[in-house]
């Protein structure tokens, strides 16, 4: 049975984890966040789909238009990345958006709003509101609007949906949620629940980008920064998409919860297996799966009609 230790299947799941602690055992306490904003960017650097890439000015807020062949002008997604409000960029997000825009049809605009700890809240949620604002004023329809992010970008989904209502501004067609870290106190049983199966994000961890985000004397209860604790009525329909083992499993589940029961129209999908924003990992199956049933969602709010083959 020599060598039998070694016949163990090492899945896509495994590789996108290596991938990931590849990063992060190159950080020390002594690595600057320039550094750190540096790495991410360019281990996710690339894109693996044929799309149009212009870099825009979005109100004052850097973006890049990531436009598919044939998208129709009068649609858009407007993405928010992850990266704990510290780190991600549209540069490391590229080709997840492209793979979004390829497969709904739709252009979409990722911006980089103000990260922390040099622009703290409520910075991200100004200049994303700042970008929805520039997506009206070039005189697209709230109703061909949707919204698309992934971990403290689907907090801002949220968040920019709530300042708007707040102010009382048309909300766009749709959300569609990644992983979204809605909670930044970070309560959800899932942390205990799931610290063993989560390979990277523990609850210390989250709490010291929440830190890092909001100050020391800011409010992780604040609903415009945690959406979970926001009343959440007449928000449009939402698709909140999360894996299994992550310890932020909880931040989802429990704002799809939350969004149904107050009369929100909701899909709360969670993956088996699947890791905190899986989608990010092409050689993933369950990655096209899930872009494609995102892309199904956008396709249906926006009322783009035709069907784009997988790539």
């Amino acid at each position: 049975m020599t060598g039998a230790s070694n016949d163990i299947a090492v899945t896509p799941v495994d590789r996108a984890i290596e991938r990931l602690r590849a990063i992060y055992r190159n950080w020390s306490r002594d690595t600057t966040v320039a550094q750190m904003r540096s790495d991410w960017d360019a281990a996710f650097a690339g894109c693996s789909v044929p799309v149009t890439c212009q870099q825009v000015s979005a109100g004052g807020v850097d973006g890049e238009w990531i436009v598919p062949a044939d998208a129709p002008r009068d649609k858009a997604v407007l993405y928010f990345h992850g990266g704990g409000f510290r780190i991600g960029s549209v540069a490391s997000h590229r080709d997840l958006v492209a793979r979004i825009a390829d497969a709904s049809g739709c252009r979409v605009l990722a911006v980089n709003y103000r990260l922390a700890p040099e622009h703290r809240f409520p910075a991200a949620l100004d200049d994303a509101l700042i970008a929805y604002q520039y997506l009206r004023d070039q005189g697209l329809r709230p109703a061909d609007i949707a919204f698309a992010g992934d971990s403290a970008g689907g907090n801002l989904v949220l968040s920019v949906m709530l300042a708007a209502r707040g102010r009382g501004l048309p909300l766009p067609a749709a959300a569609a949620l990644m992983s979204p870290w809605t909670d930044l106190a970070a309560n959800g049983a899932s942390y205990e629940s799931r610290a063993e199966a989560d390979p990277i994000h523990q609850r210390a961890m989250i709490l010291a980008l929440a830190k890092n985000y909001l100050g020391k004397d800011g409010d992780p209860r604040d609903p415009l920064a945690s959406p979970l604790y926001a009343d959440l009525a007449g928000l449009p329909p939402l698709l909140v998409q999360v894996g299994d083992r992550e310890t932020v499993r909880d931040d989802a589940t429990e704002l799809a919860a939350k969004a149904k029961a107050a009369g929100v129209e909701t899909e709360l999908q969670v993956w088996d297996g699947m890791i905190h924003v899986f989608q990010m990992f092409p050689e993933i199956p369950q990655a096209g799966e899930a872009i494609a049933s995102l892309a199904n969602f956008l396709r249906k709010h926006l009322h783009i009609g035709h069907q784009r083959a997988p790539q």
